[in-house]
């Protein structure tokens, strides 16, 4: 059935409203990210970097958990029911994280359960995947898959980016006695975040319509179908899916979220440590450089559409993964100078009060850190971390070329990962298949976390750095062997030509 005008702008139209609904998504984990920690010190001072893994996870377990439910909804229902109450959780989520400061005990487990609601939440993003892949052709995906990630990386920009605007607003803030809120650098966030669901769940009801078409871009009718193109051909689907391939491109998405999750966890922690900044610096320069670091990404995504036509997706995924390769692979520890001790700074204060030191140190220098209150904050790599007395420090120029490389490496895998698995589904119903893919990629995002704030925290960047590299050696080669099973359904049934 040719596509008349009508349908095709209204086609575009709300695939226009399921970008913006990825970018929401991503401003809702990365508009927090950089000042997660610095706030969970302030309202619970019992939390350690250990449980800043487990806060950052959270999110990604919601994801997971959500994901292949939502997908499945998406499947048999209308997709705006999964993708307005999806909205509507992540919004609830946000206003709970600003008050997550109240009580008087246990704060740190109310954000952990916030940071998860807004996870699971997120878990619309397989319904927008799945949905964009059934309303475009075979030529249109690579183009759409690539906005849908630009959205996504603009999200991962403008967060940050709203996060360094509202640190202008202090730690301290306004605070609204009536209904206790404080609207401060690390409440103010989530708050215009929630205001960009709002908003996302009118467009949702306004603009958003059901759409399908095939490989071949013939409007067909969809098992989720509202109703107003009656007529349309249902169109049967001969063949099978290759599971091997699904599965290695899952594996492969699995691989890419984790270092980008290990590196998006790292940033703060490690700059503080490296380069003695304090929990505001670490905020305000790490936004800085992710903002880069995005409008980076958006111009790689821009690239690789034109791109891939002339060299093809697999080749591009590849040469991807060998640049995040060689970017964590500079982020090592090379050079002879270690890094500030926070324990050499007594005019500081920033000598941990711990049982053995006190037993160690006269009482002269205990009485040197009974400072005042309002002192500057210790500053340093701490005692604590062992490996602080003998690992290198990471140079500053190191730091931003790795986040450059990883800038580049990680938006081409990212689109490309998505791009080959909606061709490989075909037009097969992608709903469940995009909810395990997405919930591949919060499963790496609940173990990257964990494991840099373990790994990290007792072994050190070295150690680290290295496993992740490891991991890419061994995700290149599994792509090695899979490489002439990732093409696209329609092809591997010689319905068209690749």
């Amino acid at each position: 059935v040719v596509e008349t005008e009508e349908h095709y702008k209204s086609r575009w139209r709300s695939i226009w409203v399921m970008y913006l609904t990825m970018f929401l998504s991503s401003v809702g984990f990365s508009i927090v990210i950089m000042s997660v920690w610095p706030y969970l010190q302030k309202i619970d001072p019992t939390a350690d970097a250990s449980f800043l893994g487990w806060i950052i996870a959270s999110y990604s377990i919601g994801q997971m958990v959500a994901s292949p439910l939502f997908g499945l909804w998406s499947n048999y229902r209308p997709r705006r029911e999964p993708l307005v109450i999806s909205t509507a959780v992540s919004v609830a989520a946000n206003c709970l994280y600003a008050y997550v400061h109240v009580p008087h005990s246990h704060n740190k487990y109310y954000m952990l359960i916030a940071r998860a609601l807004v996870g699971f939440g997120a878990g619309n993003v397989a319904v927008v995947r799945s949905y964009i892949a059934g309303a475009t052709s075979l030529s249109e995906r690579t183009s759409a898959m690539a906005n849908t990630s630009a959205c996504q990386a603009v999200g991962f920009i403008l967060g940050p980016v709203f996060q360094t605007c509202f640190t202008l607003i202090g730690e301290e803030g306004i605070t609204w006695k009536l209904v206790d809120l404080q609207l401060n650098m690390y409440t103010a966030p989530v708050l215009f975040g929630a205001l960009l669901g709002i908003i996302n769940i009118i467009l949702i009801f306004v603009i958003f319509r059901e759409h399908r078409v095939d490989d071949m871009g013939r409007q067909c009718k969809s098992i989720n179908f509202e109703g107003e193109e009656s007529g349309v051909l249902d169109q049967d689907v001969e063949g099978n899916v290759d599971h091997v391939a699904v599965v290695a491109i899952n594996f492969l998405f699995f691989v890419i979220l984790f270092v980008f999750a290990v590196f998006e966890t790292i940033a703060t922690p490690l700059t503080m440590d490296m380069y003695s900044w304090t929990r505001k610096e670490a905020v305000f320069y790490n936004g800085i450089i992710l903002s880069v670091v995005g409008i980076e990404s958006v111009i790689v995504f821009l690239v690789v559409k034109t791109l891939s036509k002339k060299t093809g997706d697999r080749a591009i995924l590849h040469g991807g993964l060998l640049i995040v390769l060689v970017g964590f692979f500079i982020l090592l520890p090379w050079g002879k100078k270690l890094p500030n001790i926070q324990w050499q700074e007594i005019n500081n204060n920033s000598i941990p009060r711990t049982a053995s030191t006190e037993m160690l140190m006269p009482f002269w220098s205990l009485q040197a850190m009974q400072l005042p209150a309002n002192h500057t904050e210790p500053v340093g790599c701490p005692i604590t971390q062992s490996w602080c007395l003998n690992t290198p420090v990471i140079y500053l120029a190191q730091y931003i070329t790795s986040d450059v490389l990883i800038g580049l490496g990680y938006p081409v895998c990212n689109v490309m990962s998505y791009t080959l698995y909606s061709k490989i589904l075909g037009p097969k119903p992608q709903g469940v298949y995009m909810g395990w893919l997405t919930a591949s990629g919060s499963g790496a995002r609940i173990l990257g976390p964990v494991f840099v704030s373990q790994i990290y925290t007792h072994l050190g960047p070295r150690w680290a750095f290295s496993l992740i590299c490891g991991v890419v050696v061994v995700s290149l080669l599994l792509l090695e062997i899979v490489y002439k099973r990732l093409i696209a359904f329609s092809v591997r049934y010689g319905r068209m030509q690749e």
